[in-house]
């Protein structure tokens, strides 16, 4: 019978062959850190629609340009974040198109729970 004291080895085989590695695990962790901040969440949503300059986001995130730039630094040496030359103008977008994935998951989540929608089913894969 399978109890918190006795689990079913099977299943806790079965799980563990699916876990992500050591190293993919610290990535996940590292993501979420660097997303629990307003201001960047602000600007993972507005880069999720499209590719901004700094000048952009700084209006979008409601602080100043070299705020900003400090923001995107961070982003970009977690890879989440890439540039491109425009002109004079730098231009950001996402690095990973996963990211927005994650994001708007993360969105429809907070959703549910800030407006009291109920769950809906859900297949695993």
């Amino acid at each position: 019978m399978k109890t918190p004291e006795n689990p079913s080895l099977e299943t806790v085989h079965a799980i563990l062959e699916k876990m992500p590695s050591s190293d993919q695990l610290q990535m996940l962790v590292d993501i979420f850190a660097v997303l629990a901040d307003p201001t960047r969440a602000r600007i993972i949503f507005a880069l999720s629609q499209q590719s901004l300059c700094v000048g952009d986001l700084a209006a979008i995130a409601g602080i100043s340009e070299s705020a900003t730039s400090h923001q995107l630094r961070m982003l970009k040496d977690r890879r989440l974040v890439s540039t491109q030359r425009q002109g004079t103008y730098i231009v950001y977008t996402l690095a990973q198109h996963h990211l927005a994935a994650l994001f708007r998951e993360a969105e429809y989540t907070a959703d549910h729970l800030v407006n009291h929608i109920p769950d809906h089913p859900y297949p695993l894969p």
